[in-house]
């Protein structure tokens, strides 16, 4: 790596919500970044108007936040580079395209959509290039005089790149190696549209040199643009400067034929951005990793592990420890077919081994949007404590916990009923006695005295167990039946006993 600061950029168009594969992209060039002591930029793409979507940049923003990805420069934090939306900086795009124009690389083209249109009609598989350019309305087949006169009359115009005939333009891919491509392939791309603002195509090579990226992290999908790219680096005469490559596999379907779509996400039923994203436009709300009720730290572990692994059998990374490990040799030329089972098993590790504190907000959100009044925190960090292995979603936690702050409302009676007899209902009256009397009231004493009151009572142990727990919970789950116990306490123990005894022998 050259002795030059790393600099890598995300560059997002604020059309809609963020794809899982935009944010592994953001992920990759994160870590790339802060494993060589670089810097992250956020630069957002919003030359196209027509497809702007209002408040698209703020939920870009709100996504790399819950993610805990922080730039280092951004249209927020500013930076040396700024202004860091390309709508801002529309003024230069044109100098570059006009310079072009003046050297030979690039042409004036005044042709009407109409007048494409028609052409698209007529000619099979039409592109505006080397085959038909000189038939068409563009400063190549008119004369120096037809275009200034139109030029002074401000007709609508593009600048397109004139793409060289009978070429081989060719680039190392960081990831794929030695790719290479033939010009005559390529259609002579607009560089500059007719409302002033440049395409992907010139504004991605303008910024990227004006602000000094070392390397471009991009999905598979962008190679077919990668000739106009590389011949754009070598006509503003910045080849020298052109940032090293890396074009990421897709992510596919979990079929592994064609790359994933939100389409295919409502299909399966789940989700493929990262947060809900609502569209004003047409009403539609495309659901989210976030609002499903994963944690981010187990989003971004699956989704470095698509494509990326570190030759290890280890699959659980914290942040901090991809940082350390990141390494584009261990990125996969092939697609990652995305699995949602096993995404779900990356948030059920993380709810896991997280902390009960770091829980403890989104825990008591999900309670409290369910009508549950919590008032004592301390007692929550208790409870998440000893359901948060049994969680796989945070929304798991209603089902899981509820029953620590409600009486069950419902009981599993038909699995008690059948062989409910009036001995049992003596050992549990029994039982209300031993708890109301013992000193210590603690699961491993409790359990023992359980224990040792049906055999003194002639009932096998086993035979109570499940019972108790429909007492307590309602149903055949839970953590350890005398945990319940205890958490609930002795009162509110004794008070389910006797309201479910009275639900048993109805």
């Amino acid at each position: 790596m050259s002795d030059k600061k790393v600099r890598v950029r995300f560059a997002p168009s604020p059309t809609g919500g963020l794809h899982l594969g935009g944010v592994r992209t953001v992920l990759f060039n994160y870590l790339f970044a802060k494993k060589n002591g670089g810097d992250f930029v956020l630069r957002i793409e919003d030359t196209d108007q027509s497809r702007y979507v209002e408040g698209a940049e703020e939920y870009i923003l709100d996504c790399l936040k819950w993610c805990g990805i922080t730039p280092d420069e951004s249209p927020v934090v500013g930076g040396p580079y700024a202004p860091y939306r390309q709508s801002e900086r529309k003024a230069l795009y044109r100098e570059y395209a006009e310079r072009l124009v003046r050297e030979g690389h690039a042409y004036y083209a005044f042709d009407t959509p109409e007048e494409l249109d028609q052409n698209r009609k007529e000619i099979p598989n039409f592109q505006y290039g080397q085959v038909y350019r000189d038939g068409l309305r563009n400063s190549l087949s008119l004369s120096e005089h037809e275009v200034e006169k139109l030029l002074d009359a401000h007709t609508p115009h593009v600048i397109r790149i004139k793409m060289p005939a009978d070429e081989r333009v060719s680039f190392d891919d960081l990831i794929r190696g030695h790719v290479s491509f033939e010009t005559n392939l390529v259609d002579d791309k607009v560089l500059l549209k007719a409302d002033g603002m440049p395409t992907y195509h010139l504004a991605v090579v303008v910024d990227d040199y004006l602000m000094k990226i070392t390397h471009a992290f991009r999905g598979e999908e962008w190679l077919p643009s990668a000739p106009v790219h590389l011949l754009l680096w070598d006509y503003l005469g910045w080849k020298a400067e052109m940032p090293k490559w890396a074009h990421l596999p897709l992510i596919l379907k979990p079929d592994g034929h064609g790359k994933l779509s939100k389409r295919d996400g409502a299909r399966l039923g789940f989700p493929v951005y990262a947060m809900n994203w609502f569209d004003a436009k047409t009403g539609e709300l495309t659901p989210g990793f976030r609002e499903l009720g994963f944690l981010p730290e187990a989003f971004l572990n699956l989704l470095a592990t698509l494509g990326w692994n570190d030759g290890t059998d280890q699959e659980i990374f914290s942040l901090d420890e991809l940082i350390e490990k990141f390494s584009l040799d261990r990125v996969s030329k092939a697609g990652a077919k995305f699995d949602f089972e096993k995404a779900k098993w990356f948030n059920a590790e993380w709810i896991k081994k997280s902390e009960v504190g770091s829980l403890k907000s989104e825990v008591k959100r999900v309670l409290e949007d369910k009508g549950i009044v919590i008032a004592d925190d301390a007692y929550l960090l208790q409870v998440i404590d000893k359901v948060k292995d049994r969680c796989v979603l945070l929304p798991d936690f209603y089902q899981q916990s509820s029953y620590f702050f409600e009486q069950p409302k419902e009981y599993d009676v038909n699995s008690v009923k059948p062989k409910w007899t009036d001995a049992k209902t003596d050992f549990f009256n029994a039982f209300i006695n031993l708890v109301n009397t013992t000193a210590t009231f603690e699961p491993a004493e409790l359990e023992t005295a359980f224990k040792s009151l049906a055999e003194e009572k002639g009932i096998k142990a086993g035979e109570l167990m499940l019972p108790f727990r429909i007492m307590l919970v309602g149903g055949k789950f839970g953590p350890h039946v005398f945990d319940i116990a205890v958490l609930l306490g002795k009162a509110e123990t004794i008070a389910r006993i006797e309201k479910a005894l009275e639900v048993f022998n109805s």
